[in-house]
């Protein structure tokens, strides 16, 4: 399934769950006064009792933020990342060039940008890549059967991944986090 399907059915999915259009849902966005896109997320989930997936998609697809909107507008995803990583972010970049070379050795996979972070996709979402802050990479996760470590942080459930890694230095794109990457992937494809 294309990425373009693919959102068009969460979207037509978020509509049957609420019972309100898109455009309901878009006045509900707009209208809060909220700027911040977390925040928007967190109305959603404890306003209309939605997931933190679903949120999160209408709050993309409201403002345009969604890799489906950079790239209508004509962004590269080689754009969006470098815009990424720009500013005080700019540092990060040989981290996250150290996990896409890792990761394209994997085999093949679909890479969706975002405002702020790369999500990777086999049949579903395998893992997400992005600033966590202006010093760190956070390697977002989906995988089952697998416990937690110091170094493999669990998320609370519902989130967007089940697991996080923190890195700092292009080093800590090891041996460890790629086979948790490849765990993630093989996952993702089956």
């Amino acid at each position: 399934m294309d990425i373009d399907r693919a959102v068009a059915t969460q979207l037509a999915n978020i509509e049957k769950r609420t019972g309100k259009t898109l455009a309901q849902l878009g006045k509900i966005v707009n209208g809060s006064q909220l700027t911040k896109h977390g925040e928007l997320v967190a109305m959603l989930k404890t306003d209309l009792g939605m997931g933190h997936g679903d949120a999160n998609a209408l709050v993309h697809h409201v403002r345009k933020s969604d890799g489906a909107s950079a790239a209508a507008e004509g962004s590269s995803t080689a754009e969006v990342t470098d815009a990424i990583y720009t500013g005080p972010k700019a540092a990060l970049r040989p981290i996250h060039d150290a996990l896409m070379t890792a990761i394209t050795k994997l085999g093949p996979f679909e890479i969706a940008p975002k405002k702020s972070y790369l999500s990777l996709r086999g049949k579903k979402q395998f893992a997400m890549i992005g600033p966590g802050t202006n010093t760190r990479v956070d390697v977002g996760l989906n995988m089952k059967d697998v416990k937690g470590t110091s170094r493999l942080e669990e998320q609370k459930p519902g989130g967007m991944c089940q697991f996080k890694v923190k890195l700092t230095t292009p080093d800590e794109v090891d041996k460890e986090l790629i086979g948790w990457i490849r765990q993630a992937y093989d996952s993702s494809i089956s």
